[in-house]
């Protein structure tokens, strides 16, 4: 398996880390799990930005999957251009997310826009 595969991994478990923080920074209980949309709606400061981080990393994940699944199948670039964005792209959402958290909303807006500008890359890269 390619670097770029296991990427898409980890993309696809970004999101319940971002959960995670979430609930554990809004003081999730137990009893809190029968409604577990209505508890993180119902968060605030941190806890919400951190919802709202794992929203957006269920929101981009699958077009960064299609992109490179669609440059390995296309097999026009090279495996190590392939391997190299992908890690650039979990880099961007990793740096998306801690921006986020901190509640830096410029960079937050730039790591976004360097992701989907990655995502890009893998199409122009495989023409």
């Amino acid at each position: 398996m390619t670097v770029a595969l296991w990427c898409i991994l980890i993309a696809i478990f970004l999101p319940y880390v971002c959960t995670g923080i979430a609930k554990a920074s809004g003081g999730f209980r137990l009893s809190d799990n029968h409604d577990p949309r209505d508890f993180l709606e119902s968060l605030n400061g941190l806890a919400r930005r951190a919802h709202a981080a794992q929203l957006n990393s269920f929101e981009v994940t699958p077009a960064f999957a299609a992109a490179v699944i669609v440059a390995h199948l296309v097999g026009n670039a090279e495996l190590v251009t392939i391997n190299v964005l992908s890690v650039l792209f979990i880099t961007s959402r990793l740096l998306y997310i801690i921006f986020y958290l901190a509640d830096l909303a410029i960079l937050r807006s730039l790591a976004w826009f360097v992701g989907m500008g990655l995502i890009a890359a893998f199409f122009v890269v495989s023409v």
